[in-house]
């Protein structure tokens, strides 16, 4: 059974696909991704920064063994359990690369474990900020069936592990902006066309003025790679769930709106100028034979931009996503088996790039 689980998890790692990457869902030529996250923690136990090694040794085998008595039926699929300190540095960043671990819990600390159905749309973090940190990932704008997910996985691991509530305020955080609902959802979106008319800053503006906040596509100090941007709630104190779905739902439906309009605008006036960025970010993933993270993940923005715009026959929306994550740092370097060299490491991104390509035969 642990050879199973650790070959399960082997191929999670891998893999440079996720199926919320899958470009399906609503609005995903435009939304990448919806995520909702539940910060929960045990009621009577202190919060993890204040536990000694043995407290969050027990808390982490009370989270494993309330899960086992779920199993996956009630998480919907197969599941993996691992604790993050049997694995490697270097597996850790991939998991932060892919989305399924936050770059705290990636550093090296005890008690810290991870549950993960094998689809990856349900994360659970054990002894990251709080105790628990239920993630659930959809493709495109579908904020609705993450929060269904997330909250009967919630409701399942609170009947046997029984949360930290306070009827006044609502669940107990350890950072009191999740005081509350404990709720943080966001929405991943591609914002190419706003970038190239330099809109991008007055839309994310008005979103920040709305109470939400922008980031960048793997947190703070990224914003603006890829124009790919992290918008999510601020609070969850004063709220309810429903309220911060359907606000965060609106938003981005007219940030998508916006992206759309200046599409439709660039397609019909600056085309020729469109598809020369696009075939020329085609030529370079195609034919580069070095090529650094942020090099490779401005080119995948135009590549992305005219997939979306279906110029490029063969290519889906899922193949161009995969780029996202074999680019990336660590992963690049967990697929050559050995510690690279920053130079060496640019030549074997740009090497996995072009056989993704040639494979699709694009």
């Amino acid at each position: 059974m642990k050879q199973d689980r650790a070959f399960a998890l082997d191929s999670i790692l891998n893999n440079p696909s996720s199926p919320w990457m899958d470009g399906s869902g609503n609005l995903a030529d435009v939304v990448i991704s919806s995520r909702v996250r539940l910060a929960r923690n045990l009621k009577d136990t202190p919060f993890p920064h204040l536990l000694e090694e043995k407290e969050a040794d027990q808390v982490l085998d009370r989270v494993f063994s309330a899960v086992d008595l779920i199993g996956p039926r009630g998480f919907g699929g197969e599941i993996i359990k691992v604790r993050l300190d049997n694995l490697s540095l270097l597996d850790r960043q991939v998991l932060v690369e892919k989305h399924l671990i936050s770059p705290q819990h990636a550093e090296s600390g005890f008690g810290k474990g991870l549950i993960l159905r094998q689809d990856e749309a349900v994360s659970i973090m054990v002894n990251e900020e709080d105790h628990l940190r239920i993630q659930c990932l959809h493709s495109g704008l579908e904020l609705d069936e993450a929060w269904i997910l997330a909250s009967g996985i919630d409701d399942l691991c609170d009947e046997l592990l029984d949360f930290a509530y306070d009827e006044r305020i609502g669940y107990l955080t350890s950072c009191p902006t999740n005081v509350g609902t404990g709720l943080r959802a966001s929405v991943m979106v591609h914002l190419p066309a706003l970038a190239m008319a330099n809109e991008v800053s007055r839309v994310l503006a008005a979103v920040n003025k709305l109470g939400l906040v922008v980031r960048g596509i793997y947190g703070e100090g990224t914003e603006g790679q890829g124009n790919v941007f992290q918008i999510s709630n601020q609070i969850s104190l004063g709220q309810t769930e429903k309220e911060i779905i359907e606000n965060l739902s609106l938003v981005a439906k007219q940030v998508v709106s916006e992206e759309k309009r200046v599409r439709e605008g660039l397609f019909k006036n600056r085309r020729a100028e469109l598809e020369d960025r696009v075939f020329r970010a085609l030529g370079i993933l195609s034919n580069a034979r070095r090529m650094t993270s942020n090099e490779a993940i401005r080119l995948w923005s135009d590549l992305r931009l005219g997939v979306e715009f279906e110029m490029i026959p063969g290519l889906t929306m899922k193949d161009t996503n995969q780029i996202l994550v074999l680019s990336r740092p660590n992963y690049v370097q967990r697929t050559a088996g050995k510690s690279l060299q920053p130079e060496e490491r640019d030549t074997r991104r740009a090497e996995l790039i072009r056989r993704h390509l040639a494979n699709r035969k694009v």
